[in-house]
Protein backbone atom coordinates (compact mmCIF):
# COMPACT_ATOMS: atom_id res chain seq x y z
CA UNK A 1 0.00 0.00 0.00
CA UNK A 2 1.28 3.12 -1.25
CA UNK A 3 1.70 5.96 1.97
CA UNK A 4 1.77 10.03 1.42
CA UNK A 5 2.33 12.92 3.65
CA UNK A 6 1.20 15.97 2.52
CA UNK A 7 2.64 18.94 4.44
CA UNK A 8 0.52 22.37 3.91
CA UNK A 9 2.55 25.41 4.25
CA UNK A 10 1.70 29.41 4.16
CA UNK A 11 1.01 32.53 6.26
CA UNK A 12 -2.58 32.38 8.22
CA UNK A 13 -5.88 33.07 6.48
CA UNK A 14 -4.41 31.99 2.91
CA UNK A 15 -6.90 28.64 2.66
CA UNK A 16 -4.25 26.32 3.83
CA UNK A 17 -7.34 24.30 5.86
CA UNK A 18 -10.06 24.45 2.81
CA UNK A 19 -7.43 23.09 0.55
CA UNK A 20 -6.72 20.63 3.25
CA UNK A 21 -10.62 19.35 3.35
CA UNK A 22 -10.61 19.55 -0.24
CA UNK A 23 -7.91 16.98 -0.88
CA UNK A 24 -9.38 14.79 2.18
CA UNK A 25 -12.74 14.49 0.70
CA UNK A 26 -11.59 14.06 -2.85
CA UNK A 27 -8.79 11.58 -1.95
CA UNK A 28 -11.73 9.60 0.73
CA UNK A 29 -14.20 9.71 -2.34
CA UNK A 30 -11.98 7.50 -4.42
CA UNK A 31 -11.18 4.77 -1.57
CA UNK A 32 -8.18 6.60 -0.43
CA UNK A 33 -7.39 6.45 3.35
CA UNK A 34 -7.01 10.25 4.24
CA UNK A 35 -6.90 12.04 7.50
CA UNK A 36 -6.03 15.88 8.59
CA UNK A 37 -3.70 16.87 11.46
CA UNK A 38 -4.72 20.16 12.37
CA UNK A 39 -2.12 21.72 14.40
CA UNK A 40 -4.72 24.85 15.28
CA UNK A 41 -7.76 22.38 16.24
CA UNK A 42 -5.02 20.64 18.95
CA UNK A 43 -3.97 24.26 19.87
CA UNK A 44 -7.46 25.29 21.15
CA UNK A 45 -7.97 21.99 22.79
CA UNK A 46 -4.99 21.89 24.27
CA UNK A 47 -4.40 25.38 25.66
CA UNK A 48 -7.71 27.05 25.30
CA UNK A 49 -8.51 31.36 24.30
CA UNK A 50 -4.77 32.17 25.50
CA UNK A 51 -3.21 30.96 22.69
CA UNK A 52 -5.23 33.44 20.11
CA UNK A 53 -3.23 36.29 22.13
CA UNK A 54 -0.87 37.39 19.31
CA UNK A 55 2.09 37.20 22.06
CA UNK A 56 2.10 33.40 21.63
CA UNK A 57 3.04 33.64 18.07
CA UNK A 58 6.21 35.94 19.15
CA UNK A 59 9.06 34.61 17.43
CA UNK A 60 10.95 35.42 20.70
CA UNK A 61 8.62 34.02 23.26
CA UNK A 62 10.44 30.63 24.31
CA UNK A 63 7.56 29.37 25.91
CA UNK A 64 4.80 30.03 22.93
CA UNK A 65 7.78 28.40 20.71
CA UNK A 66 8.07 25.43 22.95
CA UNK A 67 4.26 24.88 22.93
CA UNK A 68 3.79 25.15 19.57
CA UNK A 69 6.86 22.50 18.90
CA UNK A 70 4.99 20.13 21.66
CA UNK A 71 1.95 20.45 19.70
CA UNK A 72 3.55 19.95 16.10
CA UNK A 73 4.83 16.97 18.06
CA UNK A 74 1.66 15.11 19.05
CA UNK A 75 0.21 15.29 15.87
CA UNK A 76 3.38 14.46 13.81
CA UNK A 77 3.44 11.69 15.88
CA UNK A 78 -0.36 10.97 15.12
CA UNK A 79 0.44 11.35 11.46
CA UNK A 80 3.18 8.47 11.90
CA UNK A 81 1.26 6.39 13.56
CA UNK A 82 -1.84 6.71 11.15
CA UNK A 83 -0.08 5.61 7.99
CA UNK A 84 1.75 2.74 9.84
CA UNK A 85 -1.18 1.27 10.50
CA UNK A 86 -4.12 1.91 7.39
CA UNK A 87 -3.67 4.75 6.96
CA UNK A 88 -2.49 6.14 3.23
CA UNK A 89 -2.26 9.78 3.32
CA UNK A 90 -1.83 12.05 6.02
CA UNK A 91 -2.17 15.67 5.59
CA UNK A 92 -0.30 18.47 7.77
CA UNK A 93 -2.58 20.95 8.46
CA UNK A 94 -0.50 24.10 9.80
CA UNK A 95 1.53 26.98 8.18
CA UNK A 96 5.01 25.47 8.55
CA UNK A 97 5.83 28.71 7.97
CA UNK A 98 9.80 28.35 9.40
CA UNK A 99 12.35 26.23 7.49
CA UNK A 100 13.59 24.60 10.68
CA UNK A 101 9.76 23.43 11.53
CA UNK A 102 9.76 21.92 8.42
CA UNK A 103 13.28 20.11 8.42
CA UNK A 104 11.80 18.75 11.90
CA UNK A 105 8.66 17.03 9.91
CA UNK A 106 11.02 15.88 7.16
CA UNK A 107 13.37 13.90 9.66
CA UNK A 108 10.27 12.98 11.61
CA UNK A 109 8.59 11.33 8.37
CA UNK A 110 11.39 9.79 6.78
CA UNK A 111 9.77 6.24 5.78
CA UNK A 112 7.46 7.81 3.17
CA UNK A 113 7.44 10.64 0.36
CA UNK A 114 6.21 14.12 1.72
CA UNK A 115 4.58 16.49 -0.66
CA UNK A 116 4.49 20.43 0.19
CA UNK A 117 1.72 23.06 -1.03
CA UNK A 118 1.89 26.29 -0.44
CA UNK A 119 -1.49 27.87 -0.42
CA UNK A 120 -0.50 31.73 -1.77
CA UNK A 121 -2.85 34.66 -2.01
CA UNK A 122 -1.95 37.86 -3.71
CA UNK A 123 -5.70 39.78 -2.79
CA UNK A 124 -5.79 42.35 0.26
CA UNK A 125 -9.33 42.78 0.75
CA UNK A 126 -9.95 38.90 0.44
CA UNK A 127 -6.96 38.46 2.92
CA UNK A 128 -9.31 41.55 4.93
CA UNK A 129 -12.29 39.48 4.49
CA UNK A 130 -11.28 36.20 5.54
CA UNK A 131 -9.62 37.87 8.84
CA UNK A 132 -12.72 39.28 9.75
CA UNK A 133 -13.94 35.81 9.22
CA UNK A 134 -11.35 34.26 11.70
CA UNK A 135 -11.74 36.34 14.20
CA UNK A 136 -15.53 35.00 14.40
CA UNK A 137 -14.21 31.59 15.71
CA UNK A 138 -15.04 31.01 19.63
CA UNK A 139 -11.11 31.70 20.74
CA UNK A 140 -11.72 35.40 19.62
CA UNK A 141 -14.85 35.59 21.35
CA UNK A 142 -13.85 37.45 24.58
CA UNK A 143 -12.20 39.85 22.44
CA UNK A 144 -13.61 42.82 20.64
CA UNK A 145 -13.89 42.68 16.79
CA UNK A 146 -11.75 45.45 17.38
CA UNK A 147 -8.90 43.61 19.10
CA UNK A 148 -9.61 40.50 17.45
CA UNK A 149 -8.30 41.74 14.05
CA UNK A 150 -5.70 43.33 15.83
CA UNK A 151 -4.69 40.09 17.60
CA UNK A 152 -5.01 38.11 14.18
CA UNK A 153 -3.32 40.86 12.22
CA UNK A 154 0.12 41.19 14.81
CA UNK A 155 0.20 36.92 14.06
CA UNK A 156 0.37 37.09 10.71
CA UNK A 157 2.98 39.60 11.01
CA UNK A 158 4.86 37.47 13.29
CA UNK A 159 4.64 34.84 11.13
CA UNK A 160 6.12 36.20 8.06
CA UNK A 161 9.11 37.22 10.10
CA UNK A 162 10.16 33.83 10.19
CA UNK A 163 8.21 32.90 6.97
CA UNK A 164 10.73 30.69 4.40
CA UNK A 165 9.05 29.44 1.16
CA UNK A 166 9.57 25.85 0.24
CA UNK A 167 10.27 26.17 -3.38
CA UNK A 168 13.78 24.68 -2.65
CA UNK A 169 11.87 21.41 -1.32
CA UNK A 170 12.16 18.19 -3.17
CA UNK A 171 8.72 17.56 -4.13
CA UNK A 172 6.47 21.26 -4.35
CA UNK A 173 3.53 22.53 -5.79
CA UNK A 174 3.25 26.06 -5.10
CA UNK A 175 -1.28 27.10 -5.24
CA UNK A 176 -3.61 30.21 -5.83
CA UNK A 177 -5.86 29.63 -3.79
CA UNK A 178 -8.56 32.01 -4.96
CA UNK A 179 -7.94 31.15 -8.79
CA UNK A 180 -7.03 27.15 -7.96
CA UNK A 181 -4.14 27.53 -9.86
CA UNK A 182 -1.44 25.65 -9.48
CA UNK A 183 1.82 28.42 -9.94
CA UNK A 184 4.62 26.04 -9.28
CA UNK A 185 5.80 22.39 -9.15
CA UNK A 186 8.65 20.29 -8.61
CA UNK A 187 7.70 16.50 -8.99
CA UNK A 188 10.93 14.59 -9.54
CA UNK A 189 9.97 11.85 -9.03
CA UNK A 190 6.81 9.12 -8.80
CA UNK A 191 4.71 10.41 -6.05
CA UNK A 192 1.69 8.59 -4.92
CA UNK A 193 -1.62 9.65 -5.97
CA UNK A 194 -0.42 12.76 -7.63
CA UNK A 195 -2.74 12.14 -9.83
CA UNK A 196 -5.79 12.68 -7.83
CA UNK A 197 -3.71 15.28 -6.04
CA UNK A 198 -3.27 17.78 -9.20
CA UNK A 199 -7.17 17.29 -10.50
CA UNK A 200 -8.06 18.38 -6.73
CA UNK A 201 -5.66 21.45 -6.63
CA UNK A 202 -7.33 23.04 -9.99
CA UNK A 203 -10.69 21.97 -9.37
CA UNK A 204 -13.55 24.28 -8.15
CA UNK A 205 -15.21 22.31 -5.10
CA UNK A 206 -18.97 23.63 -4.52
CA UNK A 207 -20.64 20.63 -2.28
CA UNK A 208 -23.83 22.46 -2.38
CA UNK A 209 -24.15 26.45 -3.49
CA UNK A 210 -27.68 28.06 -4.43
CA UNK A 211 -27.88 30.38 -7.49
CA UNK A 212 -30.75 33.13 -6.95
CA UNK A 213 -31.48 36.31 -8.69
CA UNK A 214 -33.30 39.41 -6.58
CA UNK A 215 -36.60 39.56 -6.71
CA UNK A 216 -38.94 41.73 -8.69
CA UNK A 217 -37.85 45.44 -8.48
CA UNK A 218 -39.66 48.70 -9.47
CA UNK A 219 -37.43 49.16 -12.29
CA UNK A 220 -38.60 45.32 -13.16
CA UNK A 221 -41.97 46.30 -13.69
CA UNK A 222 -41.16 49.77 -14.87
CA UNK A 223 -38.86 48.04 -17.89
CA UNK A 224 -35.38 49.96 -17.05
CA UNK A 225 -32.10 49.01 -16.33
CA UNK A 226 -29.52 49.15 -14.04
CA UNK A 227 -30.22 51.83 -11.09
CA UNK A 228 -30.83 50.91 -7.42
CA UNK A 229 -34.32 50.85 -6.98
CA UNK A 230 -36.11 48.89 -4.33
CA UNK A 231 -38.09 45.51 -4.34
CA UNK A 232 -42.02 45.54 -4.99
CA UNK A 233 -44.25 44.14 -3.05
CA UNK A 234 -44.36 40.68 -5.55
CA UNK A 235 -40.51 41.24 -4.76
CA UNK A 236 -40.64 41.18 -1.27
CA UNK A 237 -42.80 37.81 -1.65
CA UNK A 238 -40.07 36.19 -4.12
CA UNK A 239 -37.98 36.58 -1.49
CA UNK A 240 -39.83 35.32 1.15
CA UNK A 241 -40.68 32.14 -0.39
CA UNK A 242 -36.92 32.08 -1.14
CA UNK A 243 -36.52 31.81 2.19
CA UNK A 244 -39.01 29.23 2.78
CA UNK A 245 -36.99 27.24 0.96
CA UNK A 246 -33.72 26.98 3.43
CA UNK A 247 -36.56 26.57 6.01
CA UNK A 248 -35.13 22.96 7.41
CA UNK A 249 -31.54 23.68 5.86
CA UNK A 250 -28.14 24.63 7.48
CA UNK A 251 -27.01 28.37 5.82
CA UNK A 252 -23.73 28.92 6.78
CA UNK A 253 -23.22 32.29 4.13
CA UNK A 254 -24.91 34.67 2.31
CA UNK A 255 -23.45 36.78 -0.63
CA UNK A 256 -25.19 39.65 -2.30
CA UNK A 257 -24.07 42.44 -4.28
CA UNK A 258 -24.22 45.98 -2.98
CA UNK A 259 -27.69 46.63 -4.63
CA UNK A 260 -30.31 47.50 -2.47
CA UNK A 261 -32.79 44.82 -3.84
CA UNK A 262 -30.26 41.69 -3.87
CA UNK A 263 -29.65 43.05 -0.07
CA UNK A 264 -33.45 43.43 0.29
CA UNK A 265 -33.74 39.75 -1.30
CA UNK A 266 -31.39 38.29 1.32
CA UNK A 267 -33.28 39.80 4.39
CA UNK A 268 -35.41 37.26 4.88
CA UNK A 269 -33.00 34.00 4.63
CA UNK A 270 -30.19 36.18 7.07
CA UNK A 271 -33.40 36.89 9.80
CA UNK A 272 -34.38 33.10 9.61
CA UNK A 273 -31.01 32.16 9.86
CA UNK A 274 -29.15 34.65 12.14
CA UNK A 275 -25.60 32.31 12.40
CA UNK A 276 -25.23 33.11 8.78
CA UNK A 277 -22.78 35.26 7.61
CA UNK A 278 -24.00 37.97 5.40
CA UNK A 279 -21.15 39.22 3.02
CA UNK A 280 -21.92 42.40 0.16
CA UNK A 281 -19.80 41.81 -2.50
CA UNK A 282 -19.23 44.87 -5.50
CA UNK A 283 -17.98 42.24 -7.89
CA UNK A 284 -21.90 40.90 -7.79
CA UNK A 285 -23.40 44.13 -9.21
CA UNK A 286 -25.26 44.05 -11.81
CA UNK A 287 -24.20 45.42 -15.11
CA UNK A 288 -23.32 49.02 -15.42
CA UNK A 289 -25.10 50.22 -18.28
CA UNK A 290 -23.33 53.99 -18.90
CA UNK A 291 -25.16 56.46 -20.37
CA UNK A 292 -28.28 54.03 -20.65
CA UNK A 293 -28.24 53.35 -17.21
CA UNK A 294 -32.29 53.58 -15.56
CA UNK A 295 -33.62 54.20 -19.02
CA UNK A 296 -36.38 52.08 -20.38
CA UNK A 297 -35.01 50.04 -23.54
CA UNK A 298 -38.02 51.72 -25.84
CA UNK A 299 -36.13 55.07 -24.72
CA UNK A 300 -33.09 53.90 -25.76
CA UNK A 301 -34.78 52.35 -28.88
CA UNK A 302 -35.98 55.76 -29.58
CA UNK A 303 -33.27 58.13 -27.91
CA UNK A 304 -30.27 56.12 -28.53
CA UNK A 305 -31.19 54.16 -31.75
CA UNK A 306 -27.34 53.36 -33.13
CA UNK A 307 -26.71 51.85 -29.89
CA UNK A 308 -29.94 49.94 -29.51
CA UNK A 309 -29.09 48.41 -33.22
CA UNK A 310 -25.49 47.72 -32.12
CA UNK A 311 -26.63 46.22 -28.73
CA UNK A 312 -28.91 43.84 -30.41
CA UNK A 313 -26.77 42.60 -33.29
CA UNK A 314 -24.31 41.54 -30.51
CA UNK A 315 -25.12 41.59 -27.09
CA UNK A 316 -22.19 39.52 -25.06
CA UNK A 317 -19.55 42.11 -27.29
CA UNK A 318 -21.47 45.07 -26.96
CA UNK A 319 -20.34 47.65 -24.30
CA UNK A 320 -22.58 50.59 -23.43
CA UNK A 321 -20.45 53.92 -23.47
CA UNK A 322 -19.76 55.08 -20.56
CA UNK A 323 -20.11 51.48 -18.81
CA UNK A 324 -20.06 47.90 -19.52
CA UNK A 325 -20.96 44.85 -21.24
CA UNK A 326 -20.81 41.36 -20.77
CA UNK A 327 -17.54 40.86 -22.32
CA UNK A 328 -15.83 43.62 -19.78
CA UNK A 329 -17.58 42.20 -16.79
CA UNK A 330 -16.81 38.92 -17.19
CA UNK A 331 -13.49 38.70 -15.26
CA UNK A 332 -15.04 40.77 -12.34
CA UNK A 333 -18.10 38.56 -11.58
CA UNK A 334 -15.92 35.30 -12.04
CA UNK A 335 -13.40 37.27 -9.70
CA UNK A 336 -16.27 37.91 -7.01
CA UNK A 337 -17.72 34.25 -7.42
CA UNK A 338 -14.44 32.89 -6.76
CA UNK A 339 -14.00 34.67 -3.35
CA UNK A 340 -17.67 33.52 -2.60
CA UNK A 341 -15.77 30.47 -2.66
CA UNK A 342 -13.25 31.29 -0.72
CA UNK A 343 -14.64 32.86 1.86
CA UNK A 344 -17.34 29.89 2.39
CA UNK A 345 -14.33 27.40 3.15
CA UNK A 346 -16.09 24.87 0.83
CA UNK A 347 -19.44 24.78 3.53
CA UNK A 348 -22.56 23.32 1.87
CA UNK A 349 -25.31 25.43 1.64
CA UNK A 350 -23.88 28.64 0.31
CA UNK A 351 -26.42 31.07 -0.90
CA UNK A 352 -25.27 33.55 -4.18
CA UNK A 353 -27.96 36.60 -4.34
CA UNK A 354 -27.31 38.19 -7.73
CA UNK A 355 -28.84 39.89 -10.96
CA UNK A 356 -29.73 38.43 -14.52
CA UNK A 357 -26.33 39.63 -16.61
CA UNK A 358 -24.16 38.86 -13.25
CA UNK A 359 -25.97 35.18 -12.66
CA UNK A 360 -25.81 34.31 -16.28
CA UNK A 361 -22.06 34.72 -16.49
CA UNK A 362 -21.73 32.70 -13.30
CA UNK A 363 -23.50 29.87 -14.77
CA UNK A 364 -21.89 30.35 -17.90
CA UNK A 365 -18.99 28.67 -16.08
CA UNK A 366 -20.98 25.29 -15.97
CA UNK A 367 -23.21 25.50 -18.72
CA UNK A 368 -20.08 25.84 -21.01
CA UNK A 369 -22.31 28.35 -23.50
CA UNK A 370 -20.59 29.51 -26.37
CA UNK A 371 -20.18 33.07 -25.62
CA UNK A 372 -22.85 34.49 -27.96
CA UNK A 373 -25.25 32.90 -25.91
CA UNK A 374 -24.23 33.61 -22.34
CA UNK A 375 -26.74 37.23 -22.62
CA UNK A 376 -29.87 34.20 -23.26
CA UNK A 377 -29.45 32.18 -20.33
CA UNK A 378 -32.66 31.87 -18.10
CA UNK A 379 -32.67 33.64 -15.00
CA UNK A 380 -36.07 33.75 -13.14
CA UNK A 381 -37.03 35.32 -9.83
CA UNK A 382 -39.06 32.49 -8.50
CA UNK A 383 -36.68 29.75 -9.09
CA UNK A 384 -33.16 29.16 -7.97
CA UNK A 385 -30.22 27.04 -9.51
CA UNK A 386 -28.87 24.98 -7.43
CA UNK A 387 -25.54 23.73 -8.01
CA UNK A 388 -22.84 21.32 -7.07
CA UNK A 389 -19.40 20.54 -8.57
CA UNK A 390 -17.12 18.43 -7.29
CA UNK A 391 -14.30 16.39 -9.12
CA UNK A 392 -16.99 13.39 -9.31
CA UNK A 393 -20.32 14.88 -9.33
CA UNK A 394 -21.73 17.49 -11.27
CA UNK A 395 -25.21 19.01 -10.83
CA UNK A 396 -26.81 22.29 -12.01
CA UNK A 397 -30.70 22.31 -11.67
CA UNK A 398 -33.33 25.17 -11.28
CA UNK A 399 -35.25 24.67 -8.59
CA UNK A 400 -38.58 26.21 -7.73
CA UNK A 401 -39.89 27.44 -4.47
CA UNK A 402 -43.63 28.09 -3.52
CA UNK A 403 -44.74 31.47 -3.69
CA UNK A 404 -47.33 31.94 -0.01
Amino acid sequence: MEKLYIIMVGLPARGKSTIALRLYEGLSAEGINARIFNNGELRRTHLGPDSSLPDFYHPDNAEGRIRREQLAQINATAARTFLAENGQVAILDATNASRSRRDFLRARFDNHPILYVECINDDDELLTLSIERKTRLPEFSHLSAQEATSSFLERIDYYERIYSSPSDEGCYLCVDTLRNRILAERIPARIPYYIHIRELLVSDWIRELYLARHGESLFNIEGRIGGDAPLTERGRAQAAALAGHFHNKHVPYIFTSLRLRARQSATPISEAHPEATVIHLNELDEINAGICESMRYEDIRRELPEEFAARAKDKYHYIYPGGEGYMTMHERVERGFRKALFLSGGQPGIVVIGHQAVNRIILSLFLFRRTEDVPYIYIPQDQCYHIVATHRKKLLELVRFEMP
